[in-house]
């Protein structure tokens, strides 16, 4: 089985000479902004569209170009999830409407350290926030 791909992007912004790291929180789980990848759709042009809807962010900077990590399969296999870097100024997200549900996808958002988010994201994220971390400092 070809696991399904979803691409998302590990938003950051600097504050003073930290960077933080941008959480989405659905019911109990934290995540960065992501979804699936549609048949045909480009990951990279997937993983904007996403960071859009999902907190109403435009103005995202690639300044490390198209790099990305992908998770390892997790859903029993099912599922894989392709984050790309791209940094932003705002600090304000607006949760918008998911036509599907009638309400926001998401419950909370965060800004944290690096070390904040490791305590709320899934271990399956902590291979992502690594590479974030490792690539932002370099």
């Amino acid at each position: 089985m070809i696991p399904r791909l979803s691409a998302g992007i590990v938003v950051v912004r600097r504050e003073e000479r930290h960077w933080l790291y941008l959480l989405l929180r659905a019911y109990r789980n934290w995540d960065f902004p992501k979804g699936e990848v549609e048949p045909g759709e480009d990951p990279f042009a997937a993983a904007q569209r996403e960071v859009r809807e999902e907190t109403g962010l435009t103005e995202l900077a690639f300044a490390w170009g198209r790099i990305f990590k992908e998770t390892e399969p997790y859903r029993n296999g099912r599922k894989v999830a392709r984050y790309y870097l791209a940094e932003t100024a705002a600090a304000e997200v607006r949760f918008s409407i998911n036509p599907e549900l009638g309400r926001p996808e998401h419950h909370e958002y965060r800004w944290l350290s690096a070390a904040g988010a490791l305590e709320l994201a899934p271990r399956r994220l902590h291979p992502v926030i690594a590479w974030a971390r490792t690539t932002l400092k370099g």
